[in-house]
Formats: structure tokens, sequence, C-alpha cells
């Protein structure tokens, strides 16, 4: 596979986000054409010769060392996901031609769920690498019924944030969720570019959302681990919540769950959607997501007047 230009690009963004003095140069004369290192400078730190280094950021990592790769990323200070992503363009790069693959839909497994239903009291749900929402627990289905306003299966985050304007009310920071969604699809293109169902997905957003394109061409990467979410539900209002990402080893799949702290409002506002989401039949659950994201959750309002 062809990833010059991947390289290309990766290299020289993140060249032009470190300045001199950042990465400990001193800095003579006030007149840079560049608004980080020049390649000169990355090449000294890395240890190479300007011309090799010239040839790694033109896209030619074909037979680049792991002892390069590693003064590259501790010369540009690449975080874990940033050095996770060049060692992925190399392997690309180093690979065997490869026909991109359609995958099989992934399926989640009953033990799988038997977990998500375990969690009584916490949203939880199964995403892929793609972000496609494959299963969850009552709660978690209720706590993203927004997701599922469209009618696309399988539901998919990324093209909720960037196709439906409904997510600029879900997602109170929806600047940072959109930051994360092509940060996130960045990573994974780096380390599994054969994927065709992801090409298709990024191909779509990208011609559809100018947002996305825009943040797609900034080439920053990051993996998605814990952290906080500040949701705004249609129906409970504002939750402010933790989230916990649990890879599941050798199926490409992660679980989620989120939890509020004790005695806050959002925890509060969990319970009252808990107490509607107990209701639902597990194969009315996906329906009845869609139902709360168009509006028609006149019980939960009864609950939440008798709550009072």
């Amino acid at each position: 596979m062809d990833n010059r230009d991947e390289i290309r690009e990766f290299l020289t963004s993140r060249r032009a986000k470190l300045t001199p003095q950042e990465a400990g140069l001193s800095v003579y004369g006030g007149n840079r054409r560049v608004p980080g290192l020049r390649r000169e400078e990355v090449a000294m730190l890395a240890g190479v010769g300007v011309d090799y280094y010239t040839r790694l950021e033109r896209g030619n990592l074909h037979g680049a060392s792991e002892s390069v790769l590693e003064a590259l990323a501790r010369s540009l200070q690449l975080d874990e996901a940033e050095r996770a992503q060049l060692f992925d363009l190399a392997r690309t790069a180093n690979a065997s031609p490869t026909t991109r693959r359609r995958a099989a839909p992934q399926r989640v497994r009953p033990e799988v769920q038997r977990v998500l239903d375990a969690f009584v009291s916490a949203p939880a749900w199964v995403r892929n690498a793609r972000m496609d929402f494959l299963a969850g627990n009552p709660l978690g289905y209720a706590l993203y019924s927004e997701m599922f306003s469209d009618p696309l299966r399988p539901a998919n985050n990324a093209r909720f944030v960037f196709l439906n304007q409904r997510s600029r009310e879900f997602f109170v920071d929806w600047e940072r969720a959109a930051n994360d969604i092509v940060a996130m699809l960045r990573a994974e293109a780096g380390r599994n570019p054969f994927d065709q169902a992801l090409t298709d997905l990024i191909g779509e957003l990208t011609t559809r959302s100018d947002e996305f394109s825009t943040r797609w061409a900034a080439h920053n990467v990051r993996f998605h681990r814990t952290g906080r979410k500040s949701l705004h539900h249609p129906v409970v209002g504002d939750l402010d919540l933790s989230f916990e990402a649990m890879e599941l080893p050798g199926e490409d799949l992660t679980v989620l769950v989120y939890t509020a702290e004790s005695a806050s409002a959002s925890h509060d506002a969990l319970n009252l959607l808990a107490s509607w989401a107990a209701t639902l039949d597990r194969e009315d659950a996906t329906e009845a997501a869609r139902a709360i994201g168009a509006g028609t959750a006149s019980s939960v309002d009864r609950q939440r007047k008798e709550s009072r």
C-alpha cells in the first residue's frame, strides 16, 4: 500500500507543532519561514543525516529501523498515540501489497452482553473501531437515544457527530467530541489501513462534512481510554459523567461504562433515566431509544414530575 502522502503529512504536521524552544534549541535571529522545527533541526535531534530525514519526511519509511523510528518519536516529542501512529505507518510502508478487505459483521458474544446487563445503574455499551454502537444495556441505549434518531443501522457515533445536527445539543462540548472522534478514527486508519468499511466511512464523512475533513487534514491522533463526558439528554437534562473504556482482546471491540458522582444532580438524572430504561424489553431497546430521540418520552416526563 502506498501511504507516502500519509507519512509526509503526519511528519510535517508534527514538526510544525514543535517550537525550537520546546525542543530545547537556542534560536538566533527572528526570520524563520516555518512555524515549528526545521528539517535539519529534527535530523540533528534524531541523530540522522539531513538528507536521510528529508527522505523519511517525503514519505519513504521503507526500511527505517526501529531505532530510527524511536529517535524520530523522541525528537518530535510524540505522545503514546502519535508514536503508535508512526510505527503503524512504517509497518504499512514495509508490508507486502494487500487488498482492502471488508470485514464480516461484528457480533457481540452473549457472555459480553451479560457483562453489559450486570451494570444495572451505569450506562454501558460496546463499539467497534469504526464507532458503531453494537450492543448495550437498557441504560446505555437510553443514554445514547439521540444517536438512534437516524434509522441507519448500526448506529454510528462518528456519523451522528458530523451528520446529525442533534449532536450539537447532545454533546455540551461539541468541538471536543468532534476532535476526539476524528483523532480516534485517524489512529485506527493507521493501525488498520486495509479495512474497507472504515475507508468507506471516512470517505463519506470527508465528502459530506467540512468539519470532518478539516479535522482529518490535521492528522491528530489519540487514545480514548478514560475521561469525562458532558451531555445534554433531551429527557433528563445535563449529565456530567466519567467513563472507562475497556478493550476486549482479540475482538477489536471496546466496552464503555459511564458513572456519575454519588449524590450529584447527574446521579439523580441517571437514576431517573434508569427507572424508565428498566421497563424496556430487550427487543424494544433500540426502538425505545429512537422514540426518546424523537421526543416521545411522556412516561419519563411523568416520572420526573412525580419525583419532585
